[in-house]
């Protein structure tokens, strides 16, 4: 009795052991020591867009996804900031549009000038055309280690910036066709358990 209760309890502890992770070789290890690997998950790509793909492609995904990390870091702060405080300038010579006209959100698309909009693709084309700042002597003086985790600290948050944008534009979205009722209210109609 003793040894069936022993077999069943050293049955039950490795049901529950962590699961032995062998090493396989494929097309992904070739970029598993990049900056962005980070455990648990390491290097990850579910869309393979890094199979078979030289190093010199890889970098300009990285710089693509650089780009955008900073690109949606600015777009959060400008999503945010507006909640909290407004310039209040004007925005056209003649005074009729000022900053604190522009509602937030993506409200603010339509409300933006046209010339206004011709601004801002001018900026973001020099700026993606001719770079921004760059270092004097082109190189960041800084220990190999600090700076590798500076980068990878970089796209980390350019990675989280990207998807809180998108969870803002979604949020901002939903709220403007009306459906911010949540989804029980979408599906039937039907009064449900919370309502009064």
């Amino acid at each position: 009795m003793k040894s069936v209760i022993f077999a069943s309890a050293l049955a039950t502890a490795a049901a529950f052991a962590p699961a032995q992770v062998g090493k396989t070789t494929t097309s992904l290890s070739a970029f598993a020591d990049e900056l962005g690997a980070l455990p648990p998950v390491g290097f990850w790509d579910p869309a393979g867009l890094s199979d078979g793909i030289s190093q010199e492609k890889f970098d300009s995904y990285r710089l693509a996804e650089l780009k955008h990390g900073r690109v949606a870091q600015m777009a959060v702060l400008g999503y945010i900031a507006p909640e909290t405080y407004r310039f209040g300038y004007d925005l056209t010579p003649d005074g009729s549009v000022s900053t604190s006209d522009i509602p937030n959100g993506l409200a603010a698309v339509t409300a933006i000038p046209f010339l206004g909009w011709a601004q801002i693709i001018a900026f973001v084309g020099t700026v993606e055309t001719y770079g921004w700042f760059t270092s004097p002597t082109g190189v960041i003086d800084l220990p190999e280690d600090i700076l590798a985790k500076r980068q990878t600290a970089e796209l980390q948050h350019g990675r989280v910036a990207m998807l809180a944008i998108l969870e803002l534009l979604r949020h901002d979205a939903q709220s403007l066709a009306g459906l911010d009722q949540g989804l029980p209210h979408l599906i039937t109609g039907l009064p449900f358990i919370y309502d009064n």
